[in-house]
Parts: C-alpha cells; sequence; structure tokens
C-alpha cells in the first residue's frame, strides 16, 4: 500500500508561491493563519492593531522577494516579519511598552456555538483569567510565552527572533510558567 505523500515544507510552498503557484499561498496561509494571529493579538492587546499588522505581515511576505535565511524556518521568520512591523508600528506613534495596556478579552477563541450556556461561561471565565494572569508576567516573558504558545516555536527560534540568548530565553519561559500557574492557582483560591 503507497504511503501517503509528505506536506511540503514552507520554504517550497513559498517558493513554488514565488512561481505563480497561488494554491501553495493559501497552504502556507492555511498553516500559519491562526497562530500568528493569536500571537499578534495576545502581544498587542488590541483587535484593530492586530489585524493591521497582521495584514501587513503577510503583505510584507507577498512583496518579499526573499527566503529564511540561515537556519531560521518560515515560521520563526514569519513570526520575526509581524514582530518587526509591530515593533515600527509602536515607534512610529511613539509607544514605550503596549504590553501593559488591558487586553480586549472579546479577541481570543471563538466561542463553541454546540457547547451549553454554562460550559459558554465557564470557558469564557477561563480565558479572562488566562488574560489576567498573562498580563501580570513582565513583557519579555509574556513573549516568549506566546512565542511558544501561539507560534509553536522552540526555544533556538525564540532566542534567534528575540535576539536574546538561549539560557535567557528558556529562563523567561520557566519563569512565565511558573509565574502563570501561581497566578492562575491564586485565582482559584481567592
Amino acid at each position: 500500500m503507497p504511503t501517503p505523500a509528505a506536506s511540503p515544507s514552507d520554504e517550497s510552498l513559498l517558493a513554488r508561491y514565488r512561481t505563480g503557484d497561488a494554491a501553495a499561498f493559501e497552504a502556507i496561509y492555511a498553516r500559519h493563519r491562526q497562530g500568528l494571529y493569536r500571537f499578534l493579538v495576545a502581544l498587542c492587546n488590541k483587535a484593530e492593531l492586530a489585524e493591521e499588522i497582521y495584514q501587513e505581515t503577510w503583505l510584507s511576505l507577498i512583496r518579499s522577494t526573499t527566503q529564511p535565511q540561515g537556519r531560521a524556518s518560515f515560521r520563526t521568520w514569519l513570526f520575526q516579519i509581524a514582530r518587526n512591523r509591530l515593533i515600527d508600528h509602536w515607534r512610529k506613534h511613539g509607544i514605550h511598552s503596549p504590553l501593559h495596556d488591558s487586553y480586549d478579552e472579546q479577541l481570543h477563541a471563538q466561542p463553541d456555538h454546540d457547547a451549553g450556556p454554562e460550559q459558554q461561561l465557564s470557558l469564557s471565565r477561563d480565558q479572562a483569567r488566562l488574560d489576567a494572569a498573562l498580563q501580570g508576567l513582565p513583557d519579555d516573558q509574556r513573549e516568549v510565552f506566546l512565542l511558544r504558545l501561539h507560534g509553536d516555536l522552540d526555544i533556538p527560534q525564540i532566542a534567534a527572533l528575540t535576539n536574546a540568548p538561549l539560557e535567557t530565553v528558556k529562563s523567561r519561559l520557566r519563569y512565565a510558567q511558573q509565574k502563570l500557574r501561581r497566578l492562575l492557582a491564586e485565582e482559584i483560591t481567592a
């Protein structure tokens, strides 16, 4: 029995797109759209801004004639583009550290329409608790945590993207996870 063909890599899909294969772009977009959007929403805390940066990121990728360089994966490269667009936006508007702004709680996971009202309320409360706990993290820890969670990036990729030493990224992620556990546990016992 023949084995199913492996999915083409993002890099090969990008190369195919650059030669005119629109379906290759659709495949890349389908693979990365949710993680990229969730990362931007969680990092910048504003739906309108996340949408703007999200669109700018994809436009930058479309307009670009380069490929990911060196050992960077496509996913790392894509998230780096998004991160750079967000930083550019903050600089342009003279914003020093917008990560402390309040979360827009309506931006996160779409409600499960098959769930009953009690389950939807419980999920909403869980999301609100997580949002509040994420806001309790220092900016550098939150960024590393969100890159890992929504970007599905590994530690070396996050280190390359943030220009931080590998051990620093490991520490930030470990501290973020510990603090989130503590904040969420405190919330339950309060």
